[in-house]
Protein backbone atom coordinates (compact mmCIF):
# COMPACT_ATOMS: atom_id res chain seq x y z
CA UNK A 1 0.00 0.00 0.00
CA UNK A 2 1.20 3.54 -0.82
CA UNK A 3 1.94 5.59 2.19
CA UNK A 4 0.79 9.05 2.16
CA UNK A 5 1.99 12.25 4.48
CA UNK A 6 -0.07 14.68 5.66
CA UNK A 7 1.57 17.58 7.97
CA UNK A 8 -1.18 19.85 9.15
CA UNK A 9 -1.35 21.95 12.62
CA UNK A 10 -5.13 21.05 12.68
CA UNK A 11 -5.98 17.95 13.77
CA UNK A 12 -9.47 17.91 13.17
CA UNK A 13 -8.19 18.90 9.38
CA UNK A 14 -5.64 16.21 8.95
CA UNK A 15 -7.73 13.46 10.37
CA UNK A 16 -10.05 14.02 7.86
CA UNK A 17 -7.84 14.06 5.19
CA UNK A 18 -6.92 10.50 6.65
CA UNK A 19 -10.55 9.65 7.07
CA UNK A 20 -10.72 10.57 3.33
CA UNK A 21 -7.72 8.71 2.12
CA UNK A 22 -7.27 5.73 4.45
CA UNK A 23 -9.15 3.15 2.62
CA UNK A 24 -6.68 3.31 -0.40
CA UNK A 25 -3.25 4.39 1.31
CA UNK A 26 -1.20 3.98 4.42
CA UNK A 27 -1.90 7.25 5.67
CA UNK A 28 0.28 8.85 8.50
CA UNK A 29 -0.48 12.40 10.20
CA UNK A 30 2.20 15.16 11.86
CA UNK A 31 0.86 18.51 13.45
CA UNK A 32 4.44 20.38 13.05
CA UNK A 33 6.61 21.03 9.99
CA UNK A 34 9.43 19.85 12.14
CA UNK A 35 7.91 16.49 13.00
CA UNK A 36 6.75 16.35 9.50
CA UNK A 37 10.15 17.35 7.67
CA UNK A 38 11.99 14.22 10.34
CA UNK A 39 9.00 11.72 9.06
CA UNK A 40 9.26 12.56 5.20
CA UNK A 41 13.14 11.84 5.55
CA UNK A 42 12.81 7.95 5.65
CA UNK A 43 11.98 8.17 1.76
CA UNK A 44 9.17 6.22 2.22
CA UNK A 45 5.86 8.32 1.24
CA UNK A 46 4.65 8.44 -2.34
CA UNK A 47 2.57 11.30 -1.51
CA UNK A 48 2.75 14.38 0.76
CA UNK A 49 -0.65 16.74 1.55
CA UNK A 50 1.14 19.76 3.41
CA UNK A 51 -0.51 22.98 4.92
CA UNK A 52 1.12 26.35 4.05
CA UNK A 53 -0.13 28.04 7.30
CA UNK A 54 1.54 26.56 10.41
CA UNK A 55 2.62 28.53 13.76
CA UNK A 56 5.97 26.23 13.89
CA UNK A 57 7.83 26.35 10.02
CA UNK A 58 5.49 27.21 7.22
CA UNK A 59 4.76 25.28 4.17
CA UNK A 60 6.48 27.17 1.84
CA UNK A 61 9.49 27.67 3.78
CA UNK A 62 8.94 23.51 4.27
CA UNK A 63 8.37 22.65 0.63
CA UNK A 64 12.08 24.35 0.40
CA UNK A 65 13.89 22.10 2.99
CA UNK A 66 12.06 19.03 0.82
CA UNK A 67 12.56 20.23 -2.08
CA UNK A 68 16.47 20.51 -1.48
CA UNK A 69 16.66 17.24 0.64
CA UNK A 70 17.79 13.97 -1.46
CA UNK A 71 15.49 11.63 0.28
CA UNK A 72 12.47 14.29 -0.14
CA UNK A 73 13.09 16.06 -3.77
CA UNK A 74 11.37 13.62 -5.74
CA UNK A 75 8.40 13.53 -3.34
CA UNK A 76 5.50 15.08 -4.75
CA UNK A 77 3.99 17.59 -2.91
CA UNK A 78 0.17 18.65 -2.63
CA UNK A 79 0.28 22.28 -0.59
CA UNK A 80 -3.67 22.84 1.20
CA UNK A 81 -4.13 25.95 2.45
CA UNK A 82 -6.92 28.97 3.17
CA UNK A 83 -5.02 31.64 1.21
CA UNK A 84 -7.01 31.43 -2.23
CA UNK A 85 -5.53 33.93 -4.52
CA UNK A 86 -3.32 32.89 -7.26
CA UNK A 87 -0.30 35.01 -6.17
CA UNK A 88 0.06 32.35 -3.46
CA UNK A 89 -0.85 29.34 -5.64
CA UNK A 90 1.72 30.81 -8.35
CA UNK A 91 4.22 30.90 -5.23
CA UNK A 92 4.07 26.69 -4.35
CA UNK A 93 3.91 25.57 -7.73
CA UNK A 94 7.25 27.32 -8.74
CA UNK A 95 8.45 26.10 -5.46
CA UNK A 96 7.92 23.02 -6.32
CA UNK A 97 4.35 21.83 -5.31
CA UNK A 98 2.77 19.39 -8.10
CA UNK A 99 -0.95 20.89 -6.93
CA UNK A 100 -2.36 23.16 -4.72
CA UNK A 101 -6.32 22.98 -2.90
CA UNK A 102 -7.77 25.36 -1.14
CA UNK A 103 -10.20 25.05 1.73
CA UNK A 104 -12.75 23.95 2.20
CA UNK A 105 -11.88 20.91 -0.13
CA UNK A 106 -14.32 17.88 -1.90
CA UNK A 107 -13.05 14.35 -1.00
CA UNK A 108 -13.77 13.78 -4.10
CA UNK A 109 -11.01 16.38 -5.36
CA UNK A 110 -8.98 14.82 -2.71
CA UNK A 111 -9.08 11.57 -3.94
CA UNK A 112 -8.63 12.23 -7.60
CA UNK A 113 -5.51 14.22 -7.05
CA UNK A 114 -3.78 11.80 -4.83
CA UNK A 115 -4.71 9.08 -7.20
CA UNK A 116 -3.20 10.96 -10.25
CA UNK A 117 -0.10 12.23 -8.49
CA UNK A 118 0.81 8.92 -6.86
CA UNK A 119 0.70 7.34 -10.25
CA UNK A 120 3.07 9.37 -11.79
CA UNK A 121 5.22 9.60 -9.06
CA UNK A 122 5.34 5.64 -9.26
CA UNK A 123 6.29 5.88 -13.16
CA UNK A 124 8.85 8.51 -12.85
CA UNK A 125 10.71 6.26 -10.19
CA UNK A 126 10.48 3.46 -12.14
CA UNK A 127 11.90 5.37 -14.71
CA UNK A 128 14.65 7.24 -12.41
CA UNK A 129 15.40 3.90 -10.91
CA UNK A 130 16.35 2.21 -14.95
CA UNK A 131 18.10 5.41 -15.60
CA UNK A 132 20.42 4.55 -12.49
CA UNK A 133 21.53 1.36 -13.55
CA UNK A 134 24.13 -0.06 -15.34
CA UNK A 135 23.25 -2.16 -18.20
CA UNK A 136 25.53 -5.02 -18.16
CA UNK A 137 26.37 -5.22 -14.40
CA UNK A 138 22.36 -4.58 -13.29
CA UNK A 139 24.73 -2.64 -10.84
CA UNK A 140 24.59 1.12 -9.97
CA UNK A 141 25.97 3.37 -12.37
CA UNK A 142 27.86 6.55 -13.05
CA UNK A 143 25.41 9.23 -13.21
CA UNK A 144 23.57 7.38 -9.47
CA UNK A 145 26.99 7.11 -8.06
CA UNK A 146 26.96 10.88 -8.56
CA UNK A 147 24.18 11.70 -6.73
CA UNK A 148 24.54 9.18 -4.17
CA UNK A 149 28.53 9.69 -3.21
CA UNK A 150 27.70 13.51 -2.05
CA UNK A 151 23.98 12.36 -0.15
CA UNK A 152 26.12 9.88 1.80
CA UNK A 153 28.84 12.78 2.28
CA UNK A 154 26.49 15.15 3.46
CA UNK A 155 25.03 12.52 6.26
CA UNK A 156 27.97 11.08 7.21
CA UNK A 157 29.33 15.24 7.86
CA UNK A 158 25.73 16.08 9.68
CA UNK A 159 25.66 13.10 11.40
CA UNK A 160 30.47 12.40 12.49
CA UNK A 161 30.42 8.82 10.97
CA UNK A 162 33.66 7.75 9.04
CA UNK A 163 33.30 7.57 5.23
CA UNK A 164 34.91 4.92 3.53
CA UNK A 165 35.34 5.84 -0.16
CA UNK A 166 37.14 3.02 -2.20
CA UNK A 167 38.12 2.49 -6.02
CA UNK A 168 38.31 -0.55 -7.57
CA UNK A 169 39.83 -2.07 -10.87
CA UNK A 170 40.11 -5.14 -12.78
CA UNK A 171 43.78 -6.23 -13.48
CA UNK A 172 45.05 -6.21 -16.88
CA UNK A 173 41.91 -6.18 -18.25
CA UNK A 174 42.85 -4.88 -21.81
CA UNK A 175 44.99 -7.55 -21.92
CA UNK A 176 42.17 -9.68 -20.99
CA UNK A 177 40.49 -8.67 -23.88
CA UNK A 178 42.98 -8.45 -26.07
CA UNK A 179 43.23 -12.54 -25.22
CA UNK A 180 39.53 -13.56 -24.64
CA UNK A 181 37.82 -11.02 -27.05
CA UNK A 182 35.24 -8.16 -25.86
CA UNK A 183 32.17 -10.43 -25.18
CA UNK A 184 34.19 -12.42 -22.46
CA UNK A 185 35.33 -9.12 -21.12
CA UNK A 186 31.85 -8.20 -20.54
CA UNK A 187 31.02 -11.00 -18.84
CA UNK A 188 34.23 -10.81 -16.57
CA UNK A 189 33.17 -7.07 -15.84
CA UNK A 190 29.29 -8.15 -14.70
CA UNK A 191 30.97 -11.29 -12.61
CA UNK A 192 32.88 -9.39 -10.74
CA UNK A 193 30.37 -6.75 -10.36
CA UNK A 194 27.68 -9.33 -9.07
CA UNK A 195 30.86 -10.30 -6.74
CA UNK A 196 31.94 -7.69 -5.11
CA UNK A 197 27.95 -6.19 -4.80
CA UNK A 198 27.13 -9.63 -3.11
CA UNK A 199 29.21 -8.28 -0.33
CA UNK A 200 27.50 -4.84 0.27
CA UNK A 201 24.16 -5.17 1.02
CA UNK A 202 23.63 -2.88 3.94
CA UNK A 203 21.55 0.21 3.31
CA UNK A 204 24.35 2.27 4.33
CA UNK A 205 26.46 0.94 1.82
CA UNK A 206 26.80 1.74 -2.24
CA UNK A 207 28.42 0.14 -4.85
CA UNK A 208 28.47 1.34 -8.57
CA UNK A 209 30.36 1.08 -12.01
CA UNK A 210 32.58 3.95 -11.94
CA UNK A 211 33.59 3.41 -15.75
CA UNK A 212 34.26 0.30 -18.09
CA UNK A 213 36.92 -2.19 -15.75
CA UNK A 214 36.49 0.31 -12.73
CA UNK A 215 34.13 0.38 -9.64
CA UNK A 216 33.76 2.51 -6.92
CA UNK A 217 32.24 1.85 -2.94
CA UNK A 218 30.95 3.73 -0.27
CA UNK A 219 30.99 2.41 3.50
CA UNK A 220 29.19 4.79 6.32
CA UNK A 221 30.00 3.86 9.57
CA UNK A 222 33.57 1.79 9.64
CA UNK A 223 36.82 3.03 10.84
CA UNK A 224 39.75 2.93 8.63
CA UNK A 225 40.69 -0.93 9.76
CA UNK A 226 37.82 -2.56 9.66
CA UNK A 227 37.26 -0.96 6.01
CA UNK A 228 40.70 -2.33 4.95
CA UNK A 229 39.61 -5.32 6.18
CA UNK A 230 36.28 -5.66 4.69
CA UNK A 231 37.85 -4.98 1.09
CA UNK A 232 40.83 -7.09 1.66
CA UNK A 233 37.86 -9.75 1.68
CA UNK A 234 36.36 -8.72 -1.31
CA UNK A 235 39.59 -8.83 -2.77
CA UNK A 236 40.13 -12.49 -2.14
CA UNK A 237 36.35 -13.44 -3.31
CA UNK A 238 36.93 -12.24 -6.54
CA UNK A 239 40.39 -14.33 -6.87
CA UNK A 240 38.45 -17.37 -5.95
CA UNK A 241 36.47 -17.25 -8.58
CA UNK A 242 39.05 -18.46 -10.34
CA UNK A 243 38.34 -16.80 -13.23
CA UNK A 244 41.38 -17.52 -16.28
CA UNK A 245 43.57 -14.66 -17.14
CA UNK A 246 46.12 -14.62 -20.22
CA UNK A 247 48.70 -16.88 -18.10
CA UNK A 248 51.85 -14.21 -19.04
CA UNK A 249 49.57 -11.72 -16.56
CA UNK A 250 47.87 -14.11 -14.55
CA UNK A 251 46.61 -17.30 -13.62
CA UNK A 252 43.15 -15.66 -12.35
CA UNK A 253 41.56 -12.02 -13.15
CA UNK A 254 42.01 -10.18 -9.87
CA UNK A 255 41.33 -6.81 -8.34
CA UNK A 256 43.27 -4.20 -7.65
CA UNK A 257 41.76 -1.62 -4.56
CA UNK A 258 42.66 1.49 -2.90
CA UNK A 259 40.68 3.55 -0.62
CA UNK A 260 40.51 6.22 2.18
CA UNK A 261 38.67 6.40 5.45
CA UNK A 262 37.60 9.56 7.54
CA UNK A 263 35.46 11.06 9.45
CA UNK A 264 34.61 14.32 7.24
CA UNK A 265 33.85 17.77 8.60
CA UNK A 266 32.03 20.46 6.73
CA UNK A 267 35.33 22.05 5.89
CA UNK A 268 36.68 19.15 3.95
CA UNK A 269 36.37 18.44 0.31
CA UNK A 270 34.74 15.30 -0.92
CA UNK A 271 36.64 15.33 -4.32
CA UNK A 272 40.15 15.73 -2.21
CA UNK A 273 39.51 12.42 -0.70
CA UNK A 274 38.50 10.59 -4.33
CA UNK A 275 41.87 11.51 -5.69
CA UNK A 276 43.20 9.97 -2.88
CA UNK A 277 41.51 7.21 -2.94
CA UNK A 278 42.71 6.98 -7.00
CA UNK A 279 45.76 7.55 -5.71
CA UNK A 280 45.71 4.06 -3.28
CA UNK A 281 44.23 2.30 -6.42
CA UNK A 282 47.31 3.43 -8.32
CA UNK A 283 49.86 2.59 -5.46
CA UNK A 284 47.98 -1.09 -5.54
CA UNK A 285 49.23 -1.47 -9.03
CA UNK A 286 52.36 -0.08 -8.67
CA UNK A 287 53.15 -2.28 -5.77
CA UNK A 288 52.02 -5.39 -7.99
CA UNK A 289 48.44 -5.13 -8.14
CA UNK A 290 45.79 -7.87 -6.73
CA UNK A 291 45.90 -5.93 -3.29
CA UNK A 292 44.21 -3.43 -0.96
CA UNK A 293 45.66 -0.14 -0.63
CA UNK A 294 44.16 2.41 2.31
CA UNK A 295 44.49 5.76 3.74
CA UNK A 296 43.38 7.08 6.79
CA UNK A 297 42.45 10.66 7.64
CA UNK A 298 46.40 10.98 9.05
CA UNK A 299 47.52 9.78 5.63
CA UNK A 300 49.04 6.31 7.40
CA UNK A 301 48.86 3.68 4.59
CA UNK A 302 48.28 0.14 4.84
CA UNK A 303 49.18 -2.41 2.12
CA UNK A 304 48.87 -5.97 1.48
CA UNK A 305 52.29 -7.39 1.87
Amino acid sequence: MEKVLVIDDSLVQAEYLKLILQDEYDVTVCQTGADGFLQAMSGEYSLIFLDVVMPDIDGFMLLRKLQGTVQTKYTPVILITSLSDVQHEEKGLTLGAVDYISKPFSPVIIKARANTHIKLHRYQMQFRQQAMVDELTGVANRRHYEDESRAKWREAVRLGLPFSLCMLDIDKFKVYNDTFGHPSGDKVISTVAQTISSHLQRATDFFGRYGGEEFVAILLGNDAESAYSFFKTIRQAVEDLHLPHNPAVSEWVTVSVGGVTLVPKESDLYDTYLKIADIMLYDAKRFGRNMVVWSDANKEQWREK
